[in-house]
């Protein structure tokens, strides 16, 4: 399958670039600052807050595809399964923003809203790009996602920085030792991801072999390839707070339903 990763940041650093064509730097900036004055000054739903005080820490994941598996759900629809998800017990909720890879946009996040959503919302994408925070803060999100892989400690804390100034929390996203070093960036939430993002392999002894290795206390979040409550279970036991699933709920008829079933299994 090559490797998946290169061929998406490649193609978020060209889409960025049309973006500023459309709409330049100064201009999203601007747009930002008047999206943030307004609502006198509410601020969004804390995702780790709501990670942390729920029992069983599911963040229900809205994807229509994948690279690996192809279309998943792909009449799923942003303003529906979001909100099944809130009702069936989710304790927060990610929605991929990527259309090419994974058949979302912006605008689901808003629909999800639009809805009647009040859980926090993930805004999950490639970021590469200082100019895709500001997207996320327009879309709506409670919090944007910064994936190790794909940045430098430097350039990661200076992402991590400018969210915050937007109002967003930062979940960061690591998947191998190496990787660990990120972790000084200081963010809302840790998370282990078991799904390698270059050849898209998940193997779930990922969390559990870095779990040690995280800040104790810290709001930890298992990614990815979590498709029995059991392991959930596990997962809490040794820590973790948060568990992002999405394939194992969008792969079925009703999603929410799917999420109710998981959830009243797990061992709490």
């Amino acid at each position: 399958m090559g490797d998946i990763l290169q061929d998406i940041v490649a193609c978020k650093k060209e889409e960025v670039r049309r973006f500023r064509q459309t709409l330049p730097d100064r201009e999203i900036h601007a747009m930002a600052v008047r999206d943030m004055e307004r609502g006198d000054g509410a601020e969004r739903p804390s995702m780790r807050k709501a990670v942390m005080d729920s029992a069983t820490g599911i963040i229900a994941e809205f994807k229509r595809k994948s690279p690996s598996a192809g279309w998943i759900n792909r009449d799923a629809r942003a303003d529906k399964v979001p909100h099944d998800y809130e009702h069936n017990g989710a304790a927060a909720l990610s929605i991929l923003t990527d259309s090419r890879f994974f058949g979302g946009c912006d605008g689901n996040v808003g629909e999800a809203l639009a809805s009647g959503v009040t859980l926090p919302v993930l805004y999950k994408n490639f970021i590469v790009d200082e100019y895709q925070l500001f997207q996320a803060r327009l879309s709506g999100a409670s919090a944007v996602l910064l994936i190790a892989s794909v940045l430098t400690v430097d350039t990661c804390r200076s992402f991590a920085r400018v969210a915050r100034g937007l109002g967003l929390e930062v979940l960061l996203e690591m998947h191998t030792a190496r990787e660990l070093e990120h972790a000084d960036c200081d963010p809302d939430m840790f998370g282990v991801n078991n799904r390698n993002l270059g050849t898209f392999v998940t193997d779930v002894a990922n969390s559990f072999r870095f779990v040690s290795d995280l800040p104790h206390g810290a709001c930890l979040v298992s990614e990815s390839g979590l498709s029995d409550p059991s392991v959930v279970s596990l997962l809490r036991d040794a820590g973790y707070r948060g568990f992002l699933v999405g394939g194992h709920f969008m792969s079925s008829p009703d999603p929410g339903k799917a999420l109710a079933d998981f959830i009243s299994k797990i061992k709490i």
